[in-house]
């Protein structure tokens, strides 16, 4: 059964999408994910788990000249990507491959990108009711996909010196940070979201480099929302500077 679909015009009318009206919608640790990464020009970037395509999308409109490879395992949500990828002509910038991770090196050459992102399922499958929508489970619990897998897969299709992006819940950042370097990718900058200025850290950005040194930046924290429940001016630069797409890189 095809189910319904609704288009969504988001950040100031910068972006059309399509997402299921029941199924997987993606969230705001989208936006932050996206706006977190940092790519160099003439890259090959890959996006594990890409869902509908969100992160693509505005990765691609934000950063120029760069290959975007979109992998995702459900059928129906790559068909989807491939949807929202030509309603925002960017058909010359981004690839969708349907596909499991655990496939990757069946798939894609050895060692063919420079940078790896992913956003993955983190949900435990003995902790809490599995949501009976089988689109929404596989993307939120660890049915299909997990760091683990990601990591793999990311160690497999990293360059050396390679990067990844993620974004992972902060209650699992021990866990993080050692499937990180299990997989030889080292840790290198870290940002910790709060949802208000007194509660406990929700989520962790993080930054790991293939074979790097041992050095970690920890930046300062980002805070949602401000007590009142509007976003603080923290986000709203966010929000501006993703609707913005200015192209740009590091060194």
């Amino acid at each position: 059964m095809i189910q319904e679909e609704t288009l969504d015009v988001i950040l100031d009318k910068s972006l059309r999408l399509y997402q299921k009206k029941k199924g997987y919608r993606f969230s705001l640790d989208s936006l932050l994910l996206a706006h977190f990464i940092s790519l160099k020009e003439k890259t090959k970037t890959i996006e594990l788990g890409s869902g509908s395509g969100v992160i693509l999308l505005l990765a691609a409109k934000r950063f120029q000249n760069i290959e975007f490879t979109g992998l995702e395992i459900q059928k129906e949500l790559a068909a989807l990507s491939e949807k929202n990828v030509g309603l925002n002509s960017m058909g010359d910038k981004i690839k969708i491959i349907n596909a499991d991770a655990r496939q990757v090196p069946d798939l894609l050459k050895l060692h063919s990108f420079d940078t790896v992102i992913f956003n993955p399922p983190y949900r435990k499958l003995d902790a809490g009711r599995i949501n009976p929508n089988n689109e929404k489970a596989i993307a939120r619990h660890e049915i299909t996909g997990s760091l683990k897998v990601f990591l793999e897969a990311a160690k497999y299709l990293l360059k050396h010196s390679g990067k990844v992006f993620a974004i992972y819940p902060a209650g699992r950042m021990a866990e993080l940070i050692c499937r990180f370097r299990e997989n030889k990718i080292e840790p290198k900058r870290m940002k910790l979201i709060f949802s208000e200025r007194l509660s406990d850290a929700s989520f962790v950005l993080i930054e790991g480099r293939k074979s790097a040194r041992e050095e970690l930046k920890i930046e300062a924290p980002l805070f949602i929302y401000n007590e009142d429940k509007t976003y603080t001016n923290e986000m709203k630069i966010i929000f501006r500077e993703l609707a913005c797409f200015e192209s740009g890189g590091d060194d």
